[in-house]
């Protein structure tokens, strides 16, 4: 019997490594939900609008923004890790570590955030924004205080989703140097042969993602219910 498998693992020593890497994730996952969640809103919004019978009917300004969701929505995180080379290189300066792996997230979180945003959008009555326009409210004012409110909660659940896959995202980071609780459980739990600190890592995760959901859902509610 492999009786290293049944060792406990030195936490005096990874603790601070622990730490870091919880702090790391939680870095990585906040500017990208910020950042990638901001212009994952302006796309999503200019989605919604431009579309056609929209506000802001633009065959061109939609097609441009359609075309640029859909081509990069469905790579995989790791793969644009790789495509994303040259440009990481001159946005950030160097294409590993914990920089460079955010700024991919961010780009990868933009084009999710907008399609998701467009998908609560188009769930909003059309009757509203039609009564509204009667009233006089011009484009840019019915975004504010017809649309975006209309769908805030659904917004809400929206993010909540988003979330989740950022943390997936950050998982990955480990492999151009982004450190984070993926990475850690990786290289101090699988490659040493360490389950409880990959189960420890594991545990971390699902304590942000429960809280995150928690948080979500009352949001939502609330906002809802209004």
């Amino acid at each position: 019997m492999n009786t290293s498998i049944l060792a406990q693992p030195d936490w005096e020593r990874l603790g601070p490594t622990f730490l870091e890497a919880i702090g790391d994730t939680l870095f990585m996952v906040s500017i990208t939900m910020v950042i990638g969640g901001f212009f994952g809103l302006i796309l999503g919004v200019f989605l919604y609008t431009t579309r056609p019978g929209g506000i802001l009917k633009n065959r061109a300004v939609y097609w441009l923004i359609n075309v640029l969701v859909n081509f990069f929505r469905p790579i995989p995180f790791i793969i644009m890790i790789a495509m994303l080379y040259p440009i990481t290189l001159q946005v950030v300066g160097t294409t590993i570590g914990r920089s460079a792996a955010t700024f991919v997230m961010c780009v990868a979180a933009t084009f999710t955030v907008a399609r998701i945003v467009e998908q609560n959008l188009v769930s909003i009555d059309p009757g509203m924004i039609e009564a509204a326009r009667s009233m006089g409210a011009g484009p840019w004012r019915i975004i504010r205080t017809v649309i975006l409110p209309e769908a805030l909660g659904p917004l809400i659940l929206g993010y909540t989703f988003i979330f989740i896959a950022v943390i997936d995202m950050s998982a990955m980071a480990g492999y151009i140097g982004g450190g984070g609780l993926g990475d850690f459980a990786i290289v101090y739990g699988y490659h040493q042969f360490e389950p409880a600190v990959t189960f420890a890592a594991v545990i971390v995760i699902v304590i942000m993602v429960q809280l995150a959901q928690f948080l979500g859902s009352w949001l939502s509610k609330k906002v809802m219910r209004r």
